[in-house]
């Protein structure tokens, strides 16, 4: 991976194979039970006995995802939970060890994340030939690929981070920006794009040449969902083409602390404006807008870093409290593991993390998970939530907003009596 500035808007089969599975499982199993949710954690279940090996066997199916929190309707009256979402464009493990880092922050302080794979990352470079990015020369990419060892280290971390209940989703493939980059592509063009970052993890072992290597306990065209485009550009006509792909939502867009709704039939859960403390004026919750904002580059002044550092963790402090004690919207947080600025950044995202998820009423989830919330949902409950703006709390209290919204389904039943979460 690159430390460079990125543009954006306002980055063994068989019984080796199950025994592999199994103790990764059993050694991340303590991280998906919130604090303060009604909503229960499916129990753990075992991989199959006889794990289904797909295509090449880079990937397979070994039974449902440990560690999934079931949704339920939100009961009349009954105050949503506080969804906050931990996300981190082009995922993938290098030097720096990063991805490995918030997996184990991810563990300590109960929060699944979502983790936007960059399809190149498992690709070797002498592979490179076999990305036909739309508009450029074959193997062309404004990411570099990583060496063999980056690869291996990067399956890694994707195969623990799913047993440990995250979700993979895609920051597609060769990250172009600019005129002639995704916001020049067509709905063929991100078709191909998706295509391409779906092959690339479903047959790493056909390009790395590790066959006995354990297969990722994942079918990727069931796992992902949804994405997040390269410097938040492509969005329009990405939308129609990920919606044909089978996703469910994108968070590629530049929004506020309000209730999602859905454009092309997809969830859009954008990255939100959160305050600049000290500045009048807010930003996106990224990394990449703070320092943007403070030393426009990524090697900026030893002796403001820590200043930086305080500035960003505050800022989302201040976002997340917005939504905690106001509308209580889904707050939505977008990083990149990058070392930027003595990587002051990172420690900043994990101080958040650390201080939110451990609150009463606080769901710290994937976008996936926010989204099977969300379709549990009545539609009239969605609508008035989504009434309420930035930082509103319901004048006369969230008894009497939320009381009667929900729906009885004729011959059924009232479900919104249940717990939800």
């Amino acid at each position: 991976m690159q430390a460079r500035l990125r543009r954006h808007a306002g980055r063994t089969t068989g019984t080796a194979a199950l025994a592999a599975a199994t103790a990764l499982t059993v050694l991340l199993s303590g991280c998906a039970d919130q604090k303060g949710t009604e909503d229960k954690v499916a129990p753990k279940e075992k991989p199959n006995q006889r794990p289904q090996l797909l295509g090449d066997g880079s990937t397979a199916r070994m039974g449902a995802q440990p560690l999934q929190p079931t949704p339920r309707k939100l009961a009349p009256g009954k105050k949503p939970p506080q969804f906050v979402v931990f996300s981190w464009d082009g995922a993938g493990e290098d030097g720096k060890k990063l991805f490995s880092r918030f997996l184990r922050a991810g563990k300590k302080y109960g929060a699944s994340q979502t983790f936007f794979l960059s399809g190149l990352y498992v690709l070797p470079e002498k592979k490179s030939k076999r990305y036909s990015p739309p508009g450029h020369a074959q193997g062309a990419s404004d990411i570099g690929y990583l060496g063999n060892d980056h690869v291996r280290s990067t399956l890694q971390q994707v195969n623990k981070a799913w047993l440990a209940g995250n979700e993979i989703g895609t920051h597609f493939n060769g990250h172009f920006c600019g005129p002639t980059g995704v916001d020049s592509w067509s709905v063929d063009d991100w078709k191909s794009e998706i295509r391409q970052a779906k092959w690339f993890v479903k047959n790493w072992k056909t390009t790395t040449g590790w066959k006995r290597a354990a297969p990722l306990p994942f079918d990727y065209d069931r796992e992902l969902v949804g994405g997040r485009t390269p410097c938040l550009e492509g969005q329009k006509n990405l939308l129609p083409a990920a919606k044909q792909m089978g996703f469910r939502y994108d968070s590629s867009g530049n929004g506020t602390q309000v209730w999602p709704g859905k454009k092309h039939g997809l969830w859009d859960m954008p990255l939100q404006q959160v305050p600049v403390p000290g500045r009048q004026f807010e930003t996106l919750s990224m990394d990449y807008n703070f320092l943007a904002n403070q030393s426009g580059t990524v090697d900026g002044p030893v002796e403001k870093r820590q200043e930086y550092g305080r500035q960003m963790r505050d800022g989302l402090l201040k976002g997340f409290e917005r939504a905690y004690t106001g509308n209580r919207a889904p707050f939505v947080v977008g990083n990149h593991f990058e070392d930027w600025n003595g990587g002051v950044y990172m420690d900043a995202v994990e101080d958040v993390m650390r201080r939110v998820c451990t609150k009463q009423e606080v769901r710290c989830v994937s976008f996936r998970q926010l989204a099977d919330w969300l379709d549990a949902q009545d539609k009239s409950v969605l609508k008035k939530l989504r009434s309420l703006k930035v930082g509103e709390k319901p004048a006369d209290g969230w008894s009497s907003f939320l009381e009667g919204e929900t729906q009885r389904e004729p011959g059924k039943r009232r479900q919104g009596q249940q717990a939800a979460g």
